[in-house]
């Protein structure tokens, strides 16, 4: 089969990575005359790019799920991919809560950016939030998955002419951005948390070169001059374990994740 496929992903604690990734080099090891090339715009500076593709392209593009939907902050780069009829796989990766209409709006973008969608997937990977919660997901069963996704994705590659934009999972219009609550539930507002920083901070700088936002000052890393998405990108990466949310709220909402979704979810897959 004569594509190029192109793996393009968000993924700030490199779950949503390590998915595609696999999705990409499981199908070149059963096609060799296809071509893989990879766009990582988790960094700011590559979403200012924008990126056009053509009926001999395949895009496998992936995101994480942040409160229900695709992350609010990459919607305008989203939009500047265009498909020009271009196949594409739309792939997200929650943290064991719920994907709610995360996938059903990855989708919705990619037929608005005339990519035909020929098939879709809810992955689970570690919650940004938690060690603890789908901890060290995606796992070897999870890859399993994987394995058996591609193999009924490269089957209908192979053996279909045409294609018509899949069906998936989730509400329209989408439901609204999940919130915690507080002890009395009233959802509470996190967008404004950011983290904090202990004295062990060697000043390495590596927070500042990997936040998703670009809003770790260079100079002063315990600095965060613009939004944090709270994707613990810095948190979970500092060598030193210098990054920290103290947040009561953004604490409790954690500990509520961790009791009530500890039952493992699998992977919904849409081909």
């Amino acid at each position: 089969m004569d594509k190029k496929i192109t793996l393009l992903y968000f993924s700030a604690t490199g779950t949503t990575k390590k998915i595609v990734t696999k999705i990409g080099n499981s199908l070149i090891n059963k096609d060799k005359n296809m071509n893989l090339e990879k766009i990582d715009f988790t960094l700011p500076s590559v979403r200012d790019k924008e990126i056009d593709f053509s009926e001999d392209d395949l895009v496998i593009l992936g995101v994480p799920v942040y409160a229900g939907r695709v992350p609010n902050v990459l919607l305008k780069y989203l939009f500047t991919i265009k498909g020009n009829g271009a196949l594409a796989v739309a792939v997200v990766v929650y943290g064991n809560r719920d994907y709610d209409d995360a996938l059903i709006e990855l989708r919705d973008i990619l037929v608005l950016n005339e990519f035909k969608v020929i098939a879709a997937a809810a992955f689970v990977g570690e919650h940004a939030f938690s060690y603890t919660l789908a901890k060290d997901r995606p796992d070897e069963k999870d890859m399993e998955l994987v394995e058996y996704f591609v193999d009924n994705l490269y089957q209908k590659l192979v053996g279909e002419k045409t294609f018509k934009n899949i069906t998936v999972k989730g509400n329209r219009p989408y439901r609204k951005y999940y919130m915690p609550k507080d002890e009395n539930g009233v959802p509470q507002d996190i967008r404004k948390v950011k983290p904090k920083t202990k004295d062990k901070c060697m000043d390495c700088k590596l927070c500042a070169n990997i936040c998703p936002m670009g809003s770790i000052d260079y100079d002063d890393v315990s600095l965060i001059n613009g939004i944090c998405i709270k994707c613990n990108a810095c948190v979970k990466k500092c060598p030193t374990g210098a990054k920290y949310f103290d947040d009561r709220i953004y604490l409790m909402h954690k500990r509520e994740l961790e009791i009530e979704f500890a039952e493992r979810k699998e992977p919904e897959l849409f081909i």
